[in-house]
């Protein structure tokens, strides 16, 4: 291919009949006025700098996907912080403090929430910057922009503006939307992958108009000047409407001449455009929304605790008032050396409702620590920490690109744990789009030795599942009889487990083992000139052009779709290779009659008939050097079948056979079949079809599509191709594991129905035996209201049956498929019938949405977001899954492409989909257990330290004073009691990471919320009044008249307090110990060390100046610790407060265990390693029934061998009672 200022001559648009057809401009077809709403915009070509005035003053080109900016930040963050309930109140008290009402000192209120809050802000800072320091990668990329005089110069993407003259180089994105002026091809096609923004494989070819050709080299643009009235910004990424006004004429723009960002230039040298919509007035950023401020259900739940907190913080605190009230009306005169009433008037015997309310306000602040503020900040820190740890996972590092795994985002990491259903995009994100020739079929006679990724992964997974079965004991096993009948049915299905076993050939493109057909060996088959056919249907039915590697003398090909070119590989490996391409023929390198011997053929393209997703076919009608005129066809083999002449049927059958095998094994297929033509059959068509072709109007293309039929018919079958759509490395084992986790998956895509069902199958997603729910309507509906309500009836009629045939399925193993498309799905999103399509979408084991536009995959999302209740995870990797996954609880992008919008939107960030196991399986599992067990001891810790203050308010006469010293309250929360919590947080695990991927049933905790519901959270909460009655109590009752010193003094309120304190700090540290499962010596040093610091805090508190003002002067070292009581008090206050759990967990791991705490008491015994089948028998138990996925597949395979051998064992049974007799 030419490059540079050099054009390319051949005039690609021949190969094309429907797909670039460019009319002339009749009188009926010139372009209308554009006027009215929608279609204000005026773009001057060449001339960006008049757009800098109103009303022309277009959004700049710089695009961002940050949640703040610099102006914004302190009101949003601020704003963030404090839609927190408990923010909020301990700012009302951090207020309150400043007044005479406040039993506590304004420092200790107001400096722990300036920290709380100050750090979470940071914190959001950090993670916003993150994300404009990636935007920043974007909007930097350079382009090749016009200055002036016909010179170009490179300017980052920001920089670009409306009306800007742009060059886009081949392999290049396009840096905005673009009309397209010309391209290196003379004709004035490019080619355009379109894979972020729909999901599409197949190039799409694009078309400038005819009067902008001749822009075809830098100069040319030097005067250039036109202008261009269209449509204002909007989110459809397939219409246009637009007129060119250029040269004193005005011509009309269509979708073809539209190049739209992050789309990318492929198989063209380089194209010419005007900017038109430039940054988020693009298309596909029209199609995205605003990064969403996403909160975990788990925050959102919290958030309802506290305010059962915050209610028994106002019914305490009304209960004290009352009592206070009591006590000031009776009471309060007749203690007189009180002073009453004081000079401020809360305590005032005259006034006693007026001093209970301001008592009510003492209160409130009073019993705050029921409400810990240290929560939000300690959660903070935890997830921070969560996230570095999901950053350095070397399991989740992609060698290949060197991306790691990225938690783009720390609010999430608990929803990890808790997905209900995955959305997932196709191309990119399961497959990476490359394209192996593997198997095929020739006269009936199937070809191709190596398995694909399903059969192989299928294999490995059914010898594990019958060697557990076999290890177990299963009856399909045991006995001889049994594997005299199996054994053959299982060789064939375990040939081979491992690819290792195979030599791997380095060819792209082509996977093909059978010496069959390779290096001439074809020749000697019985069906040799079927073969030679079929390899010369690959070889000349295709658009593709060639290109000769000068470093490896081989050809490389340029083709519409990756198909193509793996069909064109595998003809060259078997001879016959496409070397030469011209206006009228086809040139064609063939190793016949001799392997040996290369031979150049001609073959006189006569007709080429494209391949549409409407035809689903492509025909070719050539003549050969022996002047014979050959229509050779390749397209869906329903679509091929459904043509074939009564003689060309002969291979149908077999054909069929191996095609359905080829669809179970996940492969994509095409059949292939031929045609003989006279001259006076082909003259007459000829003529129909030319008139056809050169005609205009609105029936053009009905003409041509008859026409074409016409000749595509009384085919004579050949055989059938099956070509690998590579799935991602791992894509099927982690489907599966997903599956066996619990996890619904549904695949929205913007490929054919076709292609996406072949990737169901090779994902294992669809299998052969599920039965199929195809929901769709006719493509050729038209916006009339008469159809449209026709076809919504249609739809609502298909749906509901398919329900009903769901409800009424008898068969316990029956599995269904939901697969809609985008048109379909248009109308099943429509408030009336989304809940019905939804419910029925529920009840199918597997749900593919085709053809989907950006809009219907955020649509759908939300649908399954808010329909079921439940969390939904999406992810993708391109422009087009960026609504979904905003609009989807937790958002993953697929990094290490070239695309990087679904990356800038994501919440978390991975390199391949098999990540996506770990992620959830082993990170969300451990980040979900590890943040409702932190929250739930916090709870539990506060209510029994807070209670306590309540407690002893009516031994102080409701006066609001508190039993602890104010240095103690402070220091509770943000130093005695938080490490140890933050440990449990970050490092606790019930079993490890190759036990949760082991044992994926055990990610049901999640979903089911097993660890913090409400029966859950209510016992902690139970359990903190428990120990709060315990603690205060039993402290009271032996230090209330005892002398407790050995020169027999009685304990003061300090003493009492700090005694107290001192059963609180042991209480709550024992209880934590006994909650983790996992210990490290960073946990042994944290809840030591917690206790270390209470009393090293007492020495050094007691030696202070500080201390005389509250009667706390070594209030440790000769006080407290020379009396015995004080240690054998808190001994035995730590022992009452925790055996009422100590006993639960035993009662609960003994009679009613969980399933982590069986896989515990295995490994802790070695069970794993001294019984492998007891652990092999575990793990088949702690799968989830699933009817997706590799293990689906195999169960559904042991079932059909077993039902094999169950009827062949009663065939046996019945001969010998038949020969008994005799």
């Amino acid at each position: 291919m030419a490059k540079g200022r050099i054009r390319a001559k051949f005039r690609r648009s021949n190969l094309y009949t429907f797909s670039c057809h460019r009319p002339r401009t009749t009188e009926e077809d010139k372009p209308k006025d554009l006027h009215g709403p929608g279609f204000s915009r005026v773009v001057h070509c060449n001339q960006p700098h008049l757009h800098d005035i109103k009303p022309l003053r277009y959004c700049t080109n710089y695009i961002s996907t940050t949640k703040y900016n610099f102006l914004t930040f302190i009101p949003k963050a601020t704003f963030e912080q404090f839609r927190r309930v408990a923010n909020l109140y301990f700012l009302l008290a951090a207020a309150l403090s400043l007044t005479p009402v406040t039993p506590f000192a304004p420092l200790s209120m107001i400096a722990p929430l300036a920290f709380v809050v100050g750090l979470s802000m940071a914190k959001e800072a950090l993670e916003d910057w993150r994300r404009f320091m990636q935007d920043m990668k974007v909007n930097s990329r350079k382009a090749r922009v016009h200055k002036n005089g016909g010179e170009f110069g490179r300017k980052p993407w920001m920089k670009i503006q409306v009306g800007d003259v742009v060059k886009v180089e081949k392999d290049q994105f396009f840096p905005a939307d673009l009309l397209f002026l010309s391209s290196s091809y003379e004709d004035g096609i490019c080619y355009v992958e379109t894979m972020n923004l729909d999901g599409e494989t197949n190039l799409k070819v694009k078309r400038a108009l005819e009067t902008t050709m001749p822009l075809d080299d830098n100069p040319t643009f030097k005067d250039f000047t036109a202008t261009i009235k269209c449509e204002d910004p909007n989110p459809n990424l397939y219409t246009f409407v637009g007129r060119l006004e250029y040269d004193h004429k005005v011509y009309p723009i269509d979708p073809t001449q539209i190049l739209l960002r992050d789309s990318k230039l492929r198989n063209t040298a380089y194209v010419y455009g005007v900017v038109i919509f430039t940054g988020h007035d693009s298309k596909v950023l029209q199609n995205s929304t605003k990064s969403p401020s996403k909160r975990s259900t788990i925050e959102k739940q919290m958030d309802k605790i506290i305010y059962i907190l915050f209610s028994i913080l106002v019914l305490i605190s009304l209960m004290s008032s009352i009592g206070f009230i009591v006590k000031t009306k009776n009471d309060l005169p007749n203690w007189w050396y009180l002073r009453v009433p004081d000079s401020e008037h809360l305590y005032d015997p005259s006034k006693p409702l007026e001093s209970g309310f301001y008592h009510l306000v003492t209160a409130l602040m009073l019993y705050g620590y029921l409400i810990p503020i240290s929560l939000y900040v300690s959660i903070e820190v935890v997830k921070v920490l969560q996230a570095l740890f999901i950053n350095k996972d070397i399991q989740m590092y992609d060698e290949e690109t060197g991306t790691p795994a990225q938690a783009r985002t720390s609010n999430l990491n608990e929803e990890l744990g808790q997905v209900d259903t995955i959305l997932s995009d196709k191309t990119g994100t399961l497959t990476c789009n490359q394209m192996d020739f593997l198997k095929c079929s020739i006269a009936g006679t199937a070809y191709g030795n190596r398995p694909s990724d399903v059969e192989l992964a299928a294999a490995q997974q059914m010898v594990m599942d019958l060697d557990s079965q076999g290890q177990s004991g299963t009856p399909c096993s045991s006995g001889k009889g049994g594997n005299e009948y199996l054994g053959p049915e299982i060789q064939l299905e375990t040939v081979v487990t491992s690819k290792d076993d195979i030599l791997k050939l380095p060819i792209k493109g082509f996977s093909f083992e059978d010496s069959r057909l390779m290096t001439g060996n074809w020749n000697n088959e019985p069906n040799a000139e079927d073969i030679l056919l079929f390899f010369r249907i690959l070889s000349v039915c295709h658009t593709a052009i060639p290109e000769h590697n000068q470093e490896t003398g081989t050809f490389t090909y340029e083709a519409e779709s990756p198909d193509e070119g793996a069909f064109l590989v595998a003809a060259r490996e078997f001879g016959f290779e496409f070397c030469k391409r011209t206006q009228s023929s086809v040139y064609v390198r063939e190793r016949y009659p001799s392997f040996q011997e290369l031979i150049e053929r001609e073959y006189k393209v006569l007709n080429l008939l494209d391949f549409t997703s409407k035809r689903k076919r492509m025909s070719v009608i050539v003549r050969d050097e022996n002047d014979q005129i050959l229509l050779l066809c390749k397209g869906a083999d329903t679509i091929i079948f459904d043509r074939l002449a009564s003689n060309g049927r002969i291979y149908e059958e077999a054909t069929t056979k191996h095609l359905n095998d080829y669809g179970e094994a996940g492969l994509r297929t095409l059949a292939l079949a031929y045609k003989k033509l006279d001259e006076a059959e082909y003259a007459a068509w000829n003529e129909e079809f030319t008139n056809a072709k050169t005609s205009f109007g609105s029936d053009r293309e009905e003409n041509l599509e008859r026409v074409s039929d016409m000749m595509e018919r009384e085919l004579i079958l050949v055989g059938a191709t099956a070509v690998e759509d590579k799935l991602q490395k791992g894509v099927p084992q982690c489907i599966d594991k997903l599956a066996q986790a619990g996890l619904k998956i549904w695949v929205l895509t913007g490929d054919k129905m076709e292609t996406a069902i072949n990737i169901g199958f090779a994902c294992s997603l669809l299998r052969q035996g599920m039965k199929q729910i195809c929901i769709a309507i006719n493509a050729d509906t038209s916006a009339k209201d008469s159809e449209q309500k026709s076809a919504k009836k249609d739809i609502l009629m298909q749906i509901t049956n398919a329900t009903q045939m769901i409800k009424q399925e008898n068969d316990p193993n029956a599995a269904f498929a939901l697969i809609i498309d985008g048109k379909t799905l248009t109308f099943a999103l429509e408030d009336d019938m989304k809940h019905k399509f939804l419910n029925l979408a529920v009840e199918c084991a597997s749900v593919i949405c085709c053809r989907v536009s950006p809009k219907q995959k955020a649509l759908v999302t939300r649908l399954v977001k808010e329909g079921t209740g439940k969390i939904t995870l999406a992810i993708g990797d391109g422009a087009n899954d960026v609504g979904m996954i905003q609009e989807a609880d937790i958002g993953v992008g697929i990094s290490g492409c070239e695309g990087m919008q679904a990356v800038m939107a994501s919440d978390f960030a991975i390199a391949q989909f098999r990540f996506l196991e770990r992620l959830l399986v082993v990170h969300g599992h451990w980040c979900y257990k590890r943040i409702a067990q932190m929250i739930c001891y916090f709870f539990y810790k506060n209510i029994a330290f807070g209670l306590t203050i309540f407690y002893f308010e009516a031994f102080a006469g409701f006066s609001g004073q508190s039993v602890y010293d104010d240095w103690y309250m402070l220091l509770f929360n943000v130093c005695l009691t938080s490490l140890p919590v933050i440990s449990l947080g970050v490092f606790e695990q019930d079993v490890d990471s190759e036990v949760c991927l082991q044992f994926p049933a055990l990610y049901q905790q999640g979903p089911r919320n097993l660890y913090f519901d409400w029966q859950r959270i209510l016992g902690w909460m139970g359990n903190g009044l428990y120990a709060s009655l315990i603690i205060f109590f039993l402290n009271i009752i032996i230090f209330y008249d005892q002398a407790f010193r050995i020169e027999g003094q009685t304990a003061d309120l300090s003493a009492v307090g700090t005694a107290m304190m001192t059963s609180v700090i042991w209480a709550v540290n024992i209880q934590i110990a006994l909650t983790m499962s996992h210990f490290t010596w960073i946990q042994h040093f944290f809840i030591c060390g917690s206790i270390v610091t209470w009393y090293l805090f007492l020495m050094v508190y007691g030696e202070m100046s500080l201390a005389l003002e509250v009667n706390a002067f070594r209030i440790f070292s000769e006080i407290l610790a020379p009396a015995p009581i004080y240690w054998t008090t808190t001994l035995l206050v730590a022992v009452v407060c925790n055996l009422p759990y100590l006993i639960h967990i035993t009662f609960q791991r003994s009679f009613n265990p969980l399933d982590h705490h069986i896989i515990q008491e295995i490994k802790y015994y070695r069970k794993d390693i001294e019984d492998g089948h007891m652990w092999s028998r575990e793990r088949s138990k702690a799968r989830q029934k699933t009817k997706i996925g590799v293990t689906a597949r195999v169960d559904a395979k042991i079932r059909q061998l077993r039902g094999r051998l169950q009827k062949k064992s009663s065939l046996a049974a019945g001969q010998q009672q038949v020969q008994q007799p005799t």
